[in-house]
């Protein structure tokens, strides 16, 4: 049989072991392993799925990754997929253990933010590799890690891998609208719990930064803020153009928020970001270094604060954050303002009342024309502990992977599902291993990237970890 012949079977042969489309192929499979080109081919088919929330299909996403699951071997009881409402899809797959400890759960979404093709230098709904990097709308938030979930449980079930503990993988949906239908994580919570229950869940949350190309830090996600939105609305009789007034609607709501626009929410810090600035204060320069000892002092330094404020990813870890999202005001280029409106985001530090959130804001407004009303229900929960088997796991891989990167517990500015999990009595921790430039976040903006080489290592290393962490053998 000659070596192209050869090369025919095996492919065919890895067709029908693990599903159509599966291989890479052309330059950019160049190079990768069998394993590698396995992990494209399921992160390809989930990227080029629109999951977009309101529009998308993450039925369609779930019933593919679960036929894969399928394909691979794993029994129809152990691969379930749930559709709440059409178009809405949750996975919930195990991989059976010895039983002899309680199961682990591994956490991703598979829906993805609105991304317009008009905005992008590529299609966002094609994976597309060029100049070192996968583009595509979710190839980082949070496509990454649900196709590293799958393609794992499928290699572990290859390896006849037996842990210790049940491993359940989660794909589910609407998370980045915070479940506000309660069709994804709600409902697996409330409807078949005894499906994800689990000692522990990792989740997305932390991952590798890299500075230069160096990887300087890599972070374990322990909590989260609260993030609520508030409607801002000035409503006015309005009038005709030609006679304007003082009380303009826009006029009074844009004042209000350009005072608000200017207001800092005081230093609040907690445990998780007490640890994460005194770890960062050992790899800064030497002026953040100073700043960040100065604002841990028992009397913070208002300087040092301000200049620390300056870095948007810091400041956020500083405080309490709102800002303007959205605005809308007037009906007609002829006519006075009946009604201007603005929406506020607010990401608010656990265990800070959001009662006095509301009230600062309509403080710092001052003007009680401007209406401030809720548009949502914070969901609060408390931070997941420092687990010593989880953390002391995350610190021996992490060496090998990137030796000098500290391990930093960090909480989180922006939202995930993890909240729901601790709320339900499931510890969360946010932690992807995917390495990617601190001063490049792509996540829900235009050309969303992720490494290649990131996207291959980060996939080994979550390999491994869950390895480390469900214990028993190959």
């Amino acid at each position: 049989m000659s070596h192209k012949v050869r090369g025919m079977v095996r492919s065919l042969l890895l067709s029908a072991t693990f599903g159509p489309a599966l291989l890479a192929t052309g330059a950019a499979a160049q190079g990768l392993t069998e394993q590698q080109q396995f992990a494209r081919g399921i992160y390809q088919e989930l990227v080029e799925i629109n999951t977009t929330t309101a529009t998308g299909d993450t039925q369609k996403a779930a019933e593919a990754m679960a036929a894969r699951l399928r394909a691979a071997g794993f029994p129809e009881g152990d691969v379930q997929v749930f559709s709440p409402a059409p178009r809405k899809g949750n996975l919930v797959a195990r991989l059976r253990g010895s039983g002899a400890r309680k199961p682990m759960l591994l956490l991703a979404h598979i829906d993805v933010v609105p991304a317009n093709r008009e905005d992008w230098s590529v299609d966002p709904f094609k994976l597309t590799e060029q100049d070192g990097y996968f583009y595509g709308r979710g190839s980082g938030d949070d496509k990454y890690m649900a196709a590293a979930f799958v393609t794992n449980l499928i290699r572990y079930k290859k390896e006849g891998y037996k842990p210790d503990r049940d491993i359940i993988v989660a794909l589910e949906t609407d998370e980045e609208i915070l479940d506000s239908n309660a069709l994804g994580i709600q409902w697996l919570i409330k409807n078949h719990r005894d499906l994800i229950d689990a000692e522990f869940a990792l989740n997305e949350g932390g991952g590798v930064g890299l500075k230069e190309g160096k990887a300087i830090r890599n972070t374990v996600q322990t909590s989260e803020k609260v993030s609520i939105g508030y409607q801002l609305t000035v409503k006015n009789r309005g009038g005709h153009s030609s006679l304007p007034r003082k009380d303009n609607a826009i006029y009074r709501l844009a004042e209000g928020l350009v005072r608000l626009s200017k207001f800092g929410f005081p230093l609040n810090l907690n445990e998780t970001t007490r640890i994460f600035f005194a770890r960062m204060a050992d790899i800064e320069s030497k002026q953040n270094a100073d700043d960040i000892r100065a604002i841990l002092a028992p009397q913070p330094d208002a300087a040092a604060l301000a200049r620390l404020s300056q870095n948007v990813g810091y400041n956020a870890q500083l405080r309490t954050t709102c800002v303007a999202t959205m605005l809308e005001g007037g009906h007609a280029i002829n006519a006075l303002p009946q009604l201007a409106g603005a929406k506020v985001n607010c990401r608010i530090m656990p265990g800070e009342p959001v009662e006095g959130v509301q009230a600062t804001i309509e403080r710092v407004l001052a003007d009680k024309e401007i209406e401030v009303v809720p548009t949502g229900k914070a969901v609060l929960s408390a931070p997941s502990p420092l687990n010593e088997e989880i953390m002391g796991s995350i610190e021996k891989l992490s060496k090998e992977f990137w030796p000098n990167a500290p391990i930093v517990p960090v909480m989180s500015t922006g939202a995930t599902d993890g909240s729901y999990l601790r709320n339900a009595g499931i510890p969360t921790y946010g932690h992807s291993g995917l390495a990617s430039d601190v001063d490049d976040s792509r996540a829900h903006g235009k050309d969303e990237r992720v490494l290649v080489k990131s996207f291959y290592e980060g996939e080994e290393y979550l390999y491994r970890l869950v390895k480390m962490l469900a214990g028993g053998k190959s």
